[in-house]
């Protein structure tokens, strides 16, 4: 049996510190909203709030491999682009119903994010009571730095997680301030969608999120992990 067209290429990430051609298979972008409680209130939200999931596409991933600059191009339809700088965690083994205290066997690796959206199209999907996906689920809205296998990470509480534009900071917490850990987000995410080798986890964001315009360069990072640097660029 034949395709009617060739499919597309996998949407893939750089390894860090593996063989030059290594790459990670991207099959589901997950994120969760409102994962800090810094940010939940400068969202007009408060309080430990059951977690709660949306998706990206695949192909939304615009992986930039470590030590370089990728670019991103300014969305359609949209004058107010926020950056929103995330922990994402790599599934490598799947599964269904995992319990948070089996949830890390299950866990490839991570790597610096950014859940990009098209705020002023979110803030109108919520007005409305329509779905997000057109302020969160558009081309290049999962900028992702190069992976890092689970065993090279040392993370706790009191990892630090960072976002500088033009040099300046705008964002900066710890892994320790995220309401829901990552073993319970696995553990959660599991009773909703069985998880796969390939998913990607995007955990949420501190506070200090913003607007950014062309021109401007996102620098990432997460101690232990690595960074992530993109400049936004004009619009194709």
């Amino acid at each position: 049996m034949s395709f009617v067209f060739a499919p597309p290429p996998t949407p893939a990430v750089p390894v860090q510190g593996g063989a030059a051609a290594a790459l990670f298979p991207v099959h589901r972008i997950y994120c969760v909203g409102r994962n800090y409680v810094e940010h939940a209130i400068e969202m007009g939200h408060s309080g430990r709030e059951a977690p709660f999931f949306f998706m990206k596409p695949a192909d939304a991933v615009l992986p930039v491999a470590e030590g370089t600059v990728g670019r991103m191009h300014y969305p359609t339809l949209s004058t107010s682009l926020h950056h929103e700088l995330e922990l994402v965690v790599a599934i490598g083994k799947g599964g269904r119903d995992i319990p948070a205290a089996q949830a890390l066997d299950h866990v490839w690796g991570y790597a610096v994010g950014l859940d990009m959206t098209r705020r002023d199209l979110q803030a109108e999907a919520k007005k409305l009571g329509r779905p997000w996906c057109i302020g969160k689920g558009f081309d290049e809205s999962a900028p992702i730095g190069s992976l890092r296998r689970k065993e090279d990470c040392q993370l706790d509480a009191a990892t630090k997680i960072a976002l500088d534009v033009n040099g300046k900071p705008r964002q900066a917490s710890t892994l320790g301030k995220l309401i829901w850990s990552v073993p319970e987000i696995i553990e959660h995410l599991s009773k909703a969608w069985e998880l796969a080798p390939g998913d990607l986890i995007y955990t949420g964001t501190p506070e200090g999120v913003a607007a950014v315009e062309v021109g401007d360069t996102l620098s990432a990072r997460i101690d232990g992990v690595g960074t992530l640097q993109i400049q936004i660029v004009a619009g194709r």
